[in-house]
């Protein structure tokens, strides 16, 4: 019997560009509390840096920033708090960054770090992934695994959080829980 999730997880998944980044921002921006939004992502291109440049015209000027590409669960442990709301954008960046380091093992510790960390942390807590599954299995083995971490993750995840939210074309469509 999987336990009583904390009222304060959300996962939130969607496609590329489907809106999910806006509609968790909002989620932050609503709950009233501090943010403190943690940033996965690394600008290896002129593409990715304008993502990133996007994501941080639209953040509000007195949330905290923590960018951590790798040992997000520390990062995480150490910020939350009752009374704050952590935002974690992107799950499946971070993902990423731990498949292309050359420890091959520390993608699960790292990742079973996280599920703990998940499981306990005061505060809300709001996680932003890309849901990569609902296609054709991929032909490469990384690309393969990368899926199967990623789909393994969003459900371990999806266990721990009271809401878990599909964002198709910017809407919102509840999977698990209430929309308050």
């Amino acid at each position: 019997m999987t336990p009583i999730p904390p009222a304060g997880r959300t996962l939130i998944l969607g496609g590329v560009r489907s809106g999910k980044s806006r509609f968790a921002e909002g989620l932050a921006l609503g709950s009233g509390l501090p943010v403190i939004y943690f940033a996965t992502a690394r600008a290896g291109d002129a593409a990715m840096g304008e993502r990133i440049a996007e994501h941080q015209r639209r953040r509000p000027t007195d949330w905290c920033l923590v960018e951590e590409p790798l040992a997000l669960a520390d990062r995480l442990a150490a910020a939350a708090a009752p009374g704050r709301c952590c935002l974690v954008e992107c799950l499946t960046l971070w993902l990423t960054n731990l498949l292309l380091e050359v420890d091959a093992a520390r993608i699960e510790r790292e990742i079973a770090a996280l599920l703990s960390v998940v499981e306990c942390a005061p505060g809300h807590v709001i996680l932003v992934g890309n849901e990569s599954n609902m296609g054709v299995t991929p032909l490469g083995e990384l690309s393969r695994r990368y899926c199967d971490l990623a789909g393994g993750l969003h459900q371990q995840l999806a266990e721990r959080c009271a809401r878990v939210i599909l964002v198709v074309a910017g809407l919102p469509l509840m999977v698990k829980g209430t929309a308050a």
